[in-house]
């Protein structure tokens, strides 16, 4: 189990350092659509690129120590859950796929490192 955890921890690591650093450097391409169909006023989404980017290095450092990786998979489920949440309440259907999806790859890394203990 300790083996999948680690590669759909690196793969939800991957992808949220990713859309972290989007958001902290405010590429356009990150930004624009979510000030314009979303809604997210500006000044949040340094805030948001902050808890990606912190969530990433939380669930790099749980590979070695769980509790923190335990946390941090967690709260990128909550995360992800309020990202789905605002998609659909913009309706902006098109986003909750993928939202949806870093969400199912954020529980999956969450019971596999349960799972490995």
């Amino acid at each position: 189990m300790f083996v999948a955890s680690v590669i759909v921890s690196s793969l939800l690591i991957l992808a949220t350092a990713f859309s972290g650093y989007g958001k902290l450097t405010g590429n356009p391409q990150v930004v624009e659509p979510l000030t314009t169909k979303l809604g997210v006023p500006r000044r949040f989404i340094p805030v948001l690129g902050s808890l990606l980017v912190a969530g990433a290095l939380g669930t790099l450092a749980g590979i070695w120590w769980a509790p923190i990786g335990i946390a941090a998979t967690a709260c990128f489920v909550l995360y992800f859950l309020g990202a789905v949440v605002t998609h659909v309440r913009a309706k902006d259907w098109a986003g909750v796929g993928p939202t949806g999806a870093l969400m199912l790859l954020s529980a999956a890394a969450l019971v596999l490192r349960l799972l490995s203990l």
